[in-house]
């Protein structure tokens, strides 16, 4: 049974998937211009800011201005803080000790409500990071992603069970379909891992064109969560935020 996860005034796992917007900005300037941005959509439920993406992103302090600015800038709106790594499809290789200690500081800031920890950084660092977020009153979302194929149905389950094993809030999985078999597959893992396996909420996607249905389709296969732009896209497939929002209103209404 799947337990909702409550994010300030934001429940993932229940109801619509929720929206979330990546802030994707390179520089302080970029970052706050898109959070003033996202503040005129009614159709975001949290922001992503997809670190990695800044260009002072190594320099601690630096960091934690920002999150302080982004969070007085957002107000209620719940906050996901995500070092996407170069092995996984971000902009920038890490060291897991490095990695381990930027996701800590940020955790102790109290600023962030929801922390992405990559599941491949091993099982050491994960439990490092959760042990420190739990503490703290806060979520971590335990993330894979494979931009270069979709794993076999036994794999990909595997994955997220581990993620839940391992104590995560949210688990996520993202895969690259090569086929329209590949997307079917990654339905039926959602459907499968939702109804038999899972007590938190579940997160997946298939990237690219091929793969747009699995983020729209969440309702109805089980992905509690959905991932939309506002302009620039962090991730192949994602749709603008307003066309996003107008899908999921009208296969929520007929469901």
């Amino acid at each position: 049974m799947i337990h909702p996860v409550r994010v300030r005034n934001t429940v993932i796992g229940e109801g619509m998937p929720k929206i979330c917007v990546p802030i994707v900005g390179v520089t302080k300037e970029e970052i706050e211009a898109e959070a003033k941005a996202i503040l005129q959509n009614s159709s975001v439920d949290i922001v992503e800011w997809r670190a990695d993406w800044y260009v002072d992103v190594l320099d601690a302090m630096k960091v934690e201005d920002l999150l302080n600015l982004l969070r007085e800038v957002l107000g209620n709106i719940p906050l996901l803080f995500t070092f996407r790594t170069l092995e996984e499809g971000g902009k920038k290789a890490i060291a897991v000790e490095d990695y381990v200690s930027l996701n800590r500081r940020i955790v102790q800031t109290g600023n962030a409500d929801l922390i992405d920890v990559e599941l491949f950084m091993g099982d050491e660092a994960v439990k490092a990071i959760l042990k420190e977020v739990h503490a703290m009153g806060k979520q971590v979302i335990a993330s894979n992603h494979d931009f270069h194929a979709t794993p076999e149905k036994e794999e990909m389950l595997a994955r997220l069970c581990r993620m839940q094993e391992l104590g995560a809030d949210i688990l996520k999985l993202a895969v690259m379909p090569q086929s329209r078999r590949d997307v079917l597959r990654l339905l039926d893992v959602t459907e499968d891992m939702t109804t038999n396996y899972a007590n938190c909420p579940v997160v997946t996607m298939a990237m690219g064109r091929l793969g747009l249905i699995s983020r729209i389709s969440g309702e109805a296969f089980g992905s509690a969560l959905t991932f939309g732009a506002l302009e620039k896209a962090s991730a192949p497939g994602q749709m603008k935020v307003e066309d996003l929002e107008t899908v999921l209103g009208l296969l929520h209404k007929n469901m």
